[in-house]
This record gives structure tokens, sequence and C-alpha cells, in this order.
């Protein structure tokens, strides 16, 4: 009996080193931590091992702490600088930039309790997993589809539509990840990829029929370039989820910088393209911007 104590003590001891935050790796875990989880020496990936058998987990390394936090420092200048343009910016504007700074607000919060050590569980593959992206993930593009069926100047009842079918896909994914049995598990993973078809079809078809219905040419432009630089990033995720925690095709560091760099297109390169609606968003949609030879002719009448 002393001997099972003295076991399970042991046990629980290895299973609380694993707590610590990223920073507290050592750098010999460097590389290691690249590469796919195989405690063994098996030379391939342990996806049978259940979360509460794992002594041991595969946690992110150097490498990818120090991508989450560039990243999280990108998002936050972007989260203030967006903040402090809405306040001297006109009426019509106003909107856009409160909406990038709550985007990039959000997802500087996860980054930080990410890098911090918080938000995360084991998963099959004793695998490190943050939940906490699916939290932001949900916030955030769901503020980012609000913020493209503004640009579009979309009816309100279509915009929730698609803001509830990515919220949807988004947990759909979080249930994927944590699920134990295989065929449950690519079950959820497939409901996703189903509500994220709606999404795209509703941006580049929806959205963009109403751009060109309104006759805005400038806000055409730039609402396609926005939608299709979204519509592509997004569609990049379930590949990085597949490759990380679907298969186990990449360790856990190289799937947390592949998220950080998506998240980094999709959102702060979003933010600023999307202030480009500075110079025209002043005028209604749906009229047309007066030409200056036009406007001269008037005078002269």
């Amino acid at each position: 009996r002393r001997r099972r104590r003295r076991g399970r003590g042991v046990q629980s001891v290895e299973r609380k080193k694993h707590t610590t935050c990223w920073w507290c790796v050592s750098s010999s875990r460097f590389v290691g931590a690249m590469a796919p989880y195989d405690p063994e020496g098996t030379g391939g990936y342990l996806d049978e091992m259940m979360p509460a058998d794992c002594l041991s987990i595969q946690e992110i390394g150097t490498a990818g702490g120090v991508a989450m936090v560039l990243v999280w420092f990108c998002l936050l200048v972007t989260g203030v600088f967006m903040g402090f343009k809405a306040s001297q910016a006109e009426q019509g504007v106003k909107k856009y930039y409160y909406l990038n700074a709550f985007i990039c607000a959000s997802s500087s919060y996860a980054y930080f309790a990410m890098f911090s050590g918080m938000g995360w569980e084991t998963v099959t593959g004793c695998r490190q997993y943050f939940y906490i992206r699916h939290i932001d993930w949900a916030i955030s593009c769901s503020l980012i589809i609000l913020s493209l069926g503004q640009l579009a100047d979309q009816d309100v009842a279509t915009t929730l539509a698609v803001m509830g079918s990515s919220v949807g896909m988004v947990y759909s994914g979080y249930l994927a990840a944590v699920g134990l049995v295989p065929l449950v598990k690519w079950l959820w993973f497939l409901v996703g990829m189903v509500l994220y078809v709606p999404v795209v079809y509703a941006l580049l078809r929806e959205f963009r029929q109403t751009v060109i219905d309104k006759g805005h040419q400038d806000r055409r432009e730039l609402f396609e370039k926005v939608a299709l630089l979204t519509v592509l990033v997004w569609g990049m995720y379930p590949l990085v989820w597949i490759l990380g925690v679907g298969i186990g095709a990449i360790g856990v560091s190289l799937e947390n910088i592949c998220y950080a760099i998506l998240d980094l297109l999709s959102k702060t390169v979003f933010c600023f393209l999307m202030i480009n609606v500075y110079p025209y968003d002043s005028v209604p949609v749906g009229t047309r911007m007066e030409d200056p030879e036009d406007r001269l002719e008037k005078m002269h009448v």
C-alpha cells in the first residue's frame, strides 16, 4: 500500500510539473517540441493515448512562446491605435475603428493568457491544447463579420445569421479537439466545416451582391479585397487543425506558430485594410460621389 501511495505521489508531481508557463520550459526542448509527440520512440504518433493516461504531455516550446508574445504585442498596439483613432474619426467611420479595436482586444486577452500558461487542457495524444483560442475566435470572428456587414450595408437579420453560423463553426472545432472517440471527433470537425460553408457563401455572394446593388464602386473594391482575405485565411485554420490536433503530423509549437500567423493576418491586417473606408464612407451608400469637374461646371452655371 505504501508503494502504491508513493507511486501516485510521483505521478501527481509529474503532472504538476507541466502547469508552468512557456518561459519555464528549458531551452533543450526548443527543437524537440517542434516534432510530433513520441515518448516511446516508436516513430509514430501515439494518438491512442487518453488524457487521463498521460504521465507527461507535449507542451509548447520556446519558439511557440516567442511567436505568441510577438503576435500579442502587434494585436495590443493595433487595438490601442484603433481605439485612439476612433475618438478622432468622423461619425460615419467611427464604428469601424471601434470594431477593429474590440477585435484586437479580444485576441490580445487570449494571447496574454496563453503565454502566461493559462487557458489550456490535455487532449488525446497527450498534447497541450489552448481552448481559449476558441473563445477568442467566437468573439473576434463575429465582430469581423459584423464589420463586413456594416461595410456592405447588409441587413441585420442576415448579418446575425452569419455570425451565429461562425460561432457554431468555432465551437464545433473545440468539441472536435477534445473528443476522445475518433468517430465523434471527426464528426464534430465535419459539422464545423458544414457551418463554414454558409459563412463563405454569405461573404462572397450575399454581402457582395448587396454592395453591388448599392452602386458604390469604391466600397465594392474594398469589400472584395477584405472579404477575400478573410475567406482565404479562415480556410487555412482547418488545415492547421488537421495537421496538429487532428492527426498529430506537427508538434504543439509549430501548430501554435501557424495559428499565430493566421491570427495576425485575419485580424491585424484586416483592421488596417478596413480603415481605408475613411475617404468615402461619409457619403451615403447608394449615392454617387460627385466628380470635381462636374462640381466646377455647376459653379460656372
